[in-house]
């Protein structure tokens, strides 16, 4: 990995940052919603438990969402929501084993595969891939030689092992297919870039090239506009409680839900909407927002399938 102050050919806790920082998140909270308002209600040593309130959208501790899990060891969906849960809160170790356990019901998924690869690389103190997250990748590889974030970090094992030219070049493949303002765009150009200066190779007219195909993203009109988070907002969200960040997020894709509903016919919201449930830990949520955005936009069908299959939706 590239991110400036690393050395690939040395290991330790600061190559490891280096790839934490560079990660492409995608089931692991890197897909922030409102500049990264999303947190889970924990329990502090002494706090005593508030009683849960009557509400659709109460937002669960992580304690119920490992209760929820164990009581069905098969059960994906809980385990998924359980591994993000805990990578939020930094629990990278649990969260890999959580993930460990979505796959055991669904073997087949290869988001799951390579989320569980990303957790092992940040619970590791040493190694910048420990051997089971590039195991983890390369499954995921196998089973969608597509996916984003594999294809990011087995490029990231060519750089470790030398081959920066190697890398650059996988990366800048993967940066063709990655469509405009997806959440690891900014992340990929800079790596790059990064890399580039730092073993002297040229990179500004191949990332031209790389993103001169790429289709343009719709201007938002004021007739399907969306309004997002003001910079007010997004800046007064990081005094709030973690556990009220959350509501807040929650109410936010709830509301935006609602004006899809009212106005269906907007492909650029299905997809903010999309990227929103993935944020929370909803993968079935987000697998029928796709199923509705394609219902209500059918000559958008394969613009919605590319952008849900970049964030690992089911029925992409």
């Amino acid at each position: 990995m590239t991110d400036g102050n690393m050395d690939s050919q040395g290991g330790g806790k600061a190559a490891k940052s280096a790839v934490s920082r560079g990660g492409l998140a995608l089931l692991a909270g890197g897909v922030l919603l409102a500049g990264g308002i999303i947190g889970y209600r924990t329990l502090s040593d002494g706090e005593a438990e508030q009683p849960a309130a009557v509400d659709e959208q109460a937002i669960p501790t992580i304690e119920e969402l490992q209760a929820r899990a164990e009581a069905d060891p098969l059960n994906s969906e809980a385990w998924t929501e359980l591994g993000f849960a805990l990578s939020e809160t930094g629990e990278f170790d649990a969260a890999a084993r959580a993930y460990r356990q979505a796959i055991e019901g669904d073997k087949t998924n290869p988001a799951l595969w390579s989320a569980l690869g990303e957790m092992r690389i940040y619970a590791s103190d040493r190694d910048p891939m420990p051997a089971e997250a590039l195991a983890a990748f390369r499954e995921a590889f196998k089973l969608d030689p597509t996916d984003y974030r594999a294809r990011y970090f087995l490029a990231v094992q060519k750089d470790l092992d030398g081959d920066h030219e190697g890398a650059i070049a996988d990366w800048l493949a993967l940066l063709e297919d990655t469509p405009p303002g997806a959440p690891w765009d900014d992340n990929l150009h800079r790596t790059i870039e990064q890399s580039g200066k730092k073993y002297g190779i040229e990179t500004k007219s191949r990332i031209a090239k790389a993103t001169a195909g790429r289709p343009d993203v719709p201007e938002l009109t004021a007739g399907n506009a969306i309004p997002g988070p003001t910079k007010d907002q997004i800046e007064g969200a990081s005094a709030i409680p973690p556990g009220e960040q959350r509501d807040m997020a929650v109410g936010m894709v709830e509301s935006l839900e609602g004006k899809l509903k009212a106005n269906p016919r907007n492909p650029d919201g299905w997809v903010m909407l999309m990227r929103s449930r993935v944020t929370l830990g909803e993968p079935d949520k987000a697998a029928k927002a796709l199923k509705d955005a394609i219902a209500a936009n059918p000559a958008s069908a394969d613009r919605l399938r590319a952008e849900a299959k970049a964030l690992g939706v089911a029925g992409a």
